[in-house]
């Protein structure tokens, strides 16, 4: 068994090959599959006004940074090594779910139509509540109770 960090001792060409492995994409294709209605289900949840602030982006990507900081602390931390839990969750799942592209077009969208202020807020809060929530996360993962040993 390895130790976590171990692989980035493996050369790039092989660490490469690995990741492109047919059942390595299938996982991030099936993580993906998962993510995406997610992220739709979510955003049909959370109200948003016309030209206000773009709560349901906001609450997906922030709720998205917070699962990425606990499960990766996890899976690096506490989980044995396993080739298809990173994949399968941070990227495909993960990668599907949350949305660097509609917040731009959304950021964007509000300064067009002269909301600068509620873009600008938007632009900073979801960056300042994205990286508490990746922070939190990870405390949350190292506080979370160890099984008792047999």
């Amino acid at each position: 068994m390895s130790k976590p960090g171990s692989d980035l001792l493996v050369p790039a060409r092989t660490r490469a090959a690995h990741r492109t492995r047919p059942s390595v994409l299938l996982a991030i294709a099936a993580g993906g599959a998962a993510g995406t209605p997610a992220r739709y289900a979510l955003g049909r949840i959370v109200h948003v006004a016309p030209s206000g602030f773009p709560w349901a982006t906001f609450v997906i990507n922030v709720s998205g940074s917070f699962v990425l900081g606990l499960l990766l602390t996890l899976v690096v931390e506490r989980w044995p090594p396993t080739r298809f839990v990173r994949p399968f969750a941070a990227i495909g799942f993960l990668g599907a779910y949350t949305t660097f592209s509609t917040y731009v077009v959304e950021s964007d969208l509000l300064v067009k139509d002269g909301h600068v202020g509620v873009a600008a807020v938007y632009v900073v809060a979801s960056l300042a509540a994205g990286f508490l929530a990746v922070y939190l996360g990870i405390v949350a993962a190292r506080l979370w109770p160890r099984r008792m040993e047999a």
